[in-house]
């Protein structure tokens, strides 16, 4: 059976090709814009109400709230603050706030539940779920009860008004005495797996994803009985024996195979259906052990929202190696082309591209081309990967003029280059293009908004050392927002800026004209809905990487979100436990700003003071902290093969940079970008001095092992 026939037709049947591969050019906003025709939707408006993480059950970020406008929005002030974790800066957090009937419900990832007065910030009840930590990334309401996930793998229905628990059940364990499940094995995932995402009710039954695609787990969806907590339905990310698509891997591979489905899906009630995201294989770049397309991996896919039975799947990367899982949450939008009125699904990833769909059908809307890539004999690359019409809303491959800049002396490759044992930069990278922000369908432009990063991946497939999807030391960082135009699949506009917004940045849009969004630094932005521009910003005390929301309490606007920082891809990110709600003419001050997180990927181990190593960095060899002393063993492989990796030293000081004469192999030491000093090639025993001068901060790598950066800070 050919999976991927009908990839190669159009909605009208005749091929398109679009040159793909090059820069997508950013395009000035312009009153067409607001001239795009938006027939009604089948989902509808956010009003009062934002009952769940992306607003509505097609995941439209969008609210027909129109009090706080472009013209009026600087004028919003802090309405109310709190610290939801007594000012705790342990735990970032990420999970999407909702409101109903003027109250909020989230959960912070100290596994605490909280229901908040929306117009005083009152904590209305609060419940403790454990001490098993995870990402709360939402909570879904539905008759009277409030449900959501803990650390340790129990799904949750409280009582909405008091917070009391109704029922709960544990998944992933013994998935509720299913015979084919062996968590050893990881079949059922077990203790490499757990419960993920923003849970979704809808008509009786609650949708609950997991995640664990980096240990091994296989993937599962999971339909629960609202009343009871009982298992309506298990999809397997991973197809069985016999079942569609166990086919696609190789051996018993499909056991351990990943696909897990971590971000919340969206609901069609017409169609039934339910959409849900899919992530990558495991292992994650290394493609030799599971020959075959590997289903469903990469793959969106409608399945029957009651039955859980698939009605169709569309793979956005066949046999993925680069982990370029499609895990935005999917956005059900209707739009007209040529006149008619079109059901689709838009299916993003971090390849930068937007998939566009026939909700029904799975059919592509603009066209699709299975277009033949780089191949490598060992990683059993698929021939061809799937290039939509229309062009990327971010470049895919690296460019010198900006973050994307590859390290020096790394190969360098666009989307979908093929790496194996030496370490490879790719752009976009596995945080690059679009990860898990929620994008944005504004009812009143037509557009879908999405937020994304700037951010380079070196992949390989060589252990002892090398991590294999690391991001290169010393690399810069930064992203932007797009506009895209569903009629055509292309960039309306984009603005970019210093900061990677692909990492729970999720976008709100509204009939006021205004798009708010957050950034790593603490700040959140109003823009404006027709060509970004921005229009006011707050310091929030934390990284802001969730859902910004709206909501209405006897005619006044609000505006709330949930500041707590994340790991990705700042790993110095400030976090937090701040909640903040905004309204016009309020008075509460913004949070004093906390340090910004820095631009470039940072080396974060211990400085080593010239003193203390003689002023000296031995080449190919990890510094040796018990023995404050370089390791006697050469090392190819480790990102911190420079002993020591990290030298603090005053001005006017003299480093020597030494290639020990028991290495094996020749060994350099040159400056990026900043160009201040290069030893050239260092034979075993040769060595290189070089003054400091200039006070700064200056990385540095190994020509012959790339991945081997250093850094010299000089006060």
């Amino acid at each position: 059976m050919d999976r991927r026939s009908f990839l190669t037709s159009t909605a009208a049947g005749t091929a398109t090709t679009v040159a793909l591969l090059g820069a997508a050019p950013a395009q000035a906003a312009s009153a067409d814009n607001l001239a795009r025709p938006v027939p009604d939707q089948t989902h509808a408006a956010n009003g009062a109400n934002y009952p769940k993480a992306g607003g509505n059950l097609g995941n439209h970020s969008y609210s027909s709230l129109k009090r706080i406008t472009a013209g009026n929005v600087h004028k919003l002030g802090g309405a109310w603050h709190i610290n939801l974790e007594n000012g705790s800066t342990s735990a970032a957090q990420q999970c999407a706030v909702i409101a109903q009937g003027g109250v909020l419900y989230l959960a912070t990832t100290q596994q605490n539940v909280f229901a908040v007065d929306g117009r005083t910030g009152q904590v209305k009840w609060r419940t403790n779920l454990g001490s098993e930590t995870t990402n709360m990334r939402g909570l879904a309401l539905g008759e009277g009860l409030a449900f959501t996930i803990s650390g340790d793998n129990k799904v949750y229905a409280l009582d909405q008004k008091t917070g009391a628990v109704v029922w709960s059940r544990e998944l992933l364990v013994e998935d509720q005495g299913n015979p084919d499940c062996d968590p050893a094995s990881g079949q059922c995932g077990g203790s490499k797996g757990g419960l993920a995402g923003a849970a979704v009710y809808w008509d009786g039954l609650v949708y609950i994803g997991t995640q664990g695609s980096t240990a091994g787990a296989r993937g599962r969806a999971y339909a629960l009985d609202a009343r009871s907590g009982d298992i309506a339905w298990v999809f397997w990310g991973t197809p069985g024996p016999g079942e569609y698509g166990h086919d696609t891997w190789e051996g018993d591979t499909w056991k351990t195979g990943g696909a897990v489905c971590w971000i919340h899906p969206a609901v069609d009630p017409e169609l039934g259906l339910v959409y849900w995201t899919f992530g990558n294989p495991y292992p994650r770049t290394d493609g030799s052990t599971r020959g075959g397309d590997n289903l469903f991996a990469n793959c969106l896919l409608a399945i029957d929202a009651k039955t859980g039975k698939r009605r169709w799947h569309f793979q956005s990367v066949h046999h993925d190696i680069w982990d370029y899982d499609g895990v935005m949450s999917p956005v059900l939008a209707d739009i007209l082309i040529d006149g008619k009125k079109r059901k689709i699904v838009v299916y993003g990833s971090k390849t930068g591209m937007y998939y566009m769909l026939d909700r029904v059908t799975g059919k592509p809307v603009h066209g699709m081309e299975e277009r033949p890539v780089p191949q490598h004999a060992a990683q059993k690359t698929s021939p061809t990967q799937p290039f939509p019409g229309g062009e990327p809303f971010v470049e895919t491959e690296p460019r010198l003029d900006k973050a994307t800049r590859p390290v020096p002396f790394y190969p360098t490759g666009g989307a979908f280059e093929v790496h194996w044992d030496r370490a490879t930069i790719i752009f976009p990278g596995a945080g690059g293009g679009a990860d898990w922000s929620s994008p944005s369908f504004s009812h009143r432009t037509g557009l879908v908004y999405v937020g994304y990063g700037l951010i380079n991946s070196a992949y390989s497939n060589t252990h002892g050392g090398r991590v294999n999807t690391a991001r290169p030391l010393g690399e810069y960082f930064a992203g932007g927002l797009a506009a895209v135009d569903p009629r055509t699949n292309t960039v309306a506009w984009r603005q970019e800026g210093d900061w990677s917004l692909a990492h729970g940045n999720g976008v709100l849009s509204t009939a006021g004209g205004v798009l708010f969004q957050g950034r790593p630094d603490g700040v959140l932005t109003a823009l404006d809905d027709r060509d970004g521009s921005e229009l006011w910003t707050w310091q929030c005390g934390a990284g802001v990487n969730t859902n910004p929301l709206t909501y209405e309490i006897d005619g006044e606007q609000y505006v709330a979100v949930l500041a707590g920082g994340n790991g990705l891809p700042y790993p110095d990110i400030p976090k937090g436990d701040h909640l903040w709600a905004f309204r016009l003419g309020a008075g509460v001050q913004p949070a004093t700003a906390p340090t910004p997180p820095s631009r470039r990927n940072q080396i974060r181990t211990a400085a080593v003071t010239g003193e203390t190593a003689a002023n000296t960095v031995t080449l190919g060899r990890i510094w040796d902290n018990t023995k404050s002393a370089p390791g006697t063993t050469e090392n190819l492989v480790a990102q911190n093969a420079m002993a020591p990796q990290h030298l603090s030293i005053t001005r006017g000081t003299t480093v020597t940079f030494v290639n020990p004469a028991d290495n094996k192999s020749a060994h350099g030491a040159v400056s990026f970008f900043e160009a201040e000093f290069d030893t050239g090639l260092l034979m075993p025993g040769q060595s290189y001095t070089y003054t400091f001068d200039t006070p700064g901060e200056y990385f540095y790598n190994d020509p012959i092992a790339p991945q081997s950066t250093g850094k010299i800070v000089v006060k």
